[in-house]
């Protein structure tokens, strides 16, 4: 019996993501996600299609560096130079979180030569959502 042929877009013969030539992105959205813990920072096009990402984890960074700036710093740096070479130009950058990452992925952000449209701080802020749990007693 003949083995069926797959079809073209499908994921066994693995061309789904492969492209020939990289796209030209002129502009687009830098997210940077700063938990205590670690730093994503993810670009993506104005749709929302995601570009290129790097983390503080993915960089070489383990345990609790993480969470540091230098570590958030080079997360940065390391996400915005695969979009560079891609002709990125213009961004928006939205800030989500109370980490230690935050000012250190922004100044690694301005310092690529991107021009930045706009600076939005999107961190979610309950209007006395959920109660709190109780404080610790030590």
């Amino acid at each position: 019996m003949a083995k069926p042929t797959p079809k073209m877009g499908s994921r066994k013969n693995g061309r789904i993501g492969s492209r020939k030539h990289a796209r030209k992105i002129p502009k687009g959205v830098i997210h940077v996600q700063a938990s205590f813990n670690n730093t994503i920072v993810t670009v993506t096009d104005v749709r929302g299609r995601v570009i290129s990402w790097s983390s503080a984890g993915t960089c070489g960074f383990k345990g609790t560096r993480r969470g540091t700036p230098f570590a958030a710093q080079t997360a940065a740096a390391n996400a915005i130079l695969t979009v560079a070479d891609q002709g990125m130009q213009r961004a928006e950058v939205m800030i989500k979180g109370p980490g230690l990452g935050r000012d250190a992925a922004l100044r690694a952000i301005r310092r690529s030569g991107i021009l930045l449209k706009f600076i939005r701080d999107v961190t979610p802020m309950p209007h006395n959502g959920c109660r709190s749990p109780k404080k610790r007693r030590v």
